[in-house]
């Protein structure tokens, strides 16, 4: 009887509900590691081009271990560009709203994508943007930022200054509130 009562208390310790208005914008869970000289150098470009008006990441829930489950929410604006980057947890996307241009493929509403750990990846949010939800299988994971030239870069940046005088209007699409 003692192994079923473990179990239970094991299983009722991990339940928990969260509320989307609770939601935080801790950066903390995700540091960024591989910043060299030319990551600085296209954080300056792509922050001058406005960068940072251009998504929302908010963190839903994330168990207390750190080998825990998390879910975060994001918003892309239109033709928001992640540079190339990895990160040390699996992680499984999937698009909420809008599209998700990854290479050749474009992931809509009910589409995801899994990548692994270490793996390498960047997308481009289509012309309504992208809403995402993020499961990871862990609540703290580093940023690696990998295989960006000084041309990607520049991408990233010219995509920010683009589109950028579109962001102040867009917001999430109501039926996904």
């Amino acid at each position: 009887m003692a192994d079923v009562d473990q179990a239970q208390d094991k299983t009722a310790s991990r339940f928990a509900i969260f509320r989307g208005d609770g939601a935080d914008l801790d950066h903390d869970t995700m540091p960024y590691e591989g910043v060299d000289e030319g990551v600085l150098k296209g954080f300056e470009l792509t922050g001058a081009a406005g960068i940072g008006e251009g998504q929302v990441v908010r963190c839903l829930f994330r168990e207390p271990q750190p080998d825990g489950l998390s879910l975060c929410h994001a918003w892309f604006k239109s033709g928001f560009m992640l540079p190339r980057h990895s990160h040390s947890a699996d992680c499984v996307y999937y698009v909420l709203a809008g599209e998700v241009h990854l290479g050749g493929a474009v992931l809509g509403k009910g589409d995801g994508m899994f990548v692994p750990a270490d793996h390498g990846y960047s997308f481009q949010a289509g012309p309504e943007g992208a809403e995402i939800l993020e499961f990871r299988n862990a609540t703290r994971f580093n940023i690696f930022f990998k295989g960006n030239t000084p041309a990607f870069w520049q991408k990233i940046a010219d995509a920010a200054e683009t589109a950028r005088v579109n962001w102040p209007n867009e917001t999430v699409p109501p039926s996904q509130r």
